[in-house]
């Protein structure tokens, strides 16, 4: 499918169309959006099923594509070259960020990250405890140069593997919503990558792998919008999802603070 057409989720024709800016129109029922979203059925890791079924929730965007490739490489690569304008993707696990990172990337002189997770994602294949793919995305994109961490922060991670807390000490990686200004600070625009288990599993959605002591929805949300506000949105992941309908409102609020 062409990365400037997408399948409208009201009536379902191949008639919304990329008007730039990430607008979306559909010519055949005349109803505007906001981004075009990219489905990523895939988990890096062992089980994960819930999360690839996760990536089939019913959110009110056109349809751009689905990338489902044998190998996270090939998935990358696919990803980056077929994002549309401002891209919403809907994982999946956390990997789905990788590609659409790096096609961001070439799209803007210095991008920004905020990755929204509970965990750090920061493993190698060498420190993982359980070698999962799906524990090593950040890692991937800071080592390959991809962005730097000057430009990156991570927000409500409190389950860190101790090589995760040594990197992070030994980088400057930013952590914490009190780093999300400097963070944004002289970049041209942000992908924001939230993972849903970032959220409290006590406040309404239900994510794969939960951790007590998240943020609240409604603290996320405030911290989204302050983003938003700040510079322009390259694109939204959201991944890390069971495959509960009852997730769709959730995902609503979190789209609607960055403006989606």
């Amino acid at each position: 499918m062409s990365h400037l057409r997408a399948r409208c989720p009201d009536c379902r024709t191949l008639t919304a169309v990329a008007l730039g800016a990430g607008d979306y129109e559909c010519h055949s029922c005349g109803r505007g959006f906001p981004a075009a979203l990219v489905r990523v059925p895939r988990a890096w890791g062992d089980g994960g099923e819930e999360m690839v079924e996760a990536a089939f929730l019913p959110l009110p965007y056109p349809e751009a594509g689905v990338v489902e490739e044998d190998t996270l490489t090939e998935q990358n690569l696919a990803l980056a070259a077929s994002l549309p304008e401002r891209p919403l993707v809907l994982g999946g696990c956390c990997c789905a960020h990788v590609g659409a990172v790096e096609g961001l990337a070439t799209r803007y002189e210095r991008l920004a990250v905020a990755w929204f997770d509970a965990h750090g994602d920061l493993n190698t294949p060498q420190s993982s405890p359980s070698g999962n793919q799906w524990g090593m995305p950040l890692r991937m994109l800071l080592d390959s140069g991809t962005v730097s961490p000057r430009d990156t922060v991570l927000v409500g991670a409190r389950n860190l593997d101790p090589p995760e807390k040594e990197f992070i000490a030994a980088t400057g990686l930013r952590s914490g919503a009190e780093e999300v200004g400097p963070a944004l600070e002289g970049v041209d625009a942000v992908y924001v990558a939230f993972d849903c288990d970032v959220l409290d599993p006590e406040d309404g959605i239900a994510a794969y792998m939960p951790e007590p002591g998240g943020l609240s929805i409604a603290a996320s949300a405030e911290i989204l919008a302050g983003i938003a506000a700040q510079k322009p949105l390259a694109g939204v992941g959201l991944t890390g999802l069971s495959a509960d309908r009852g997730n769709v409102a959730a995902l609503a609020r979190v789209c609607g603070a960055l403006g989606l």
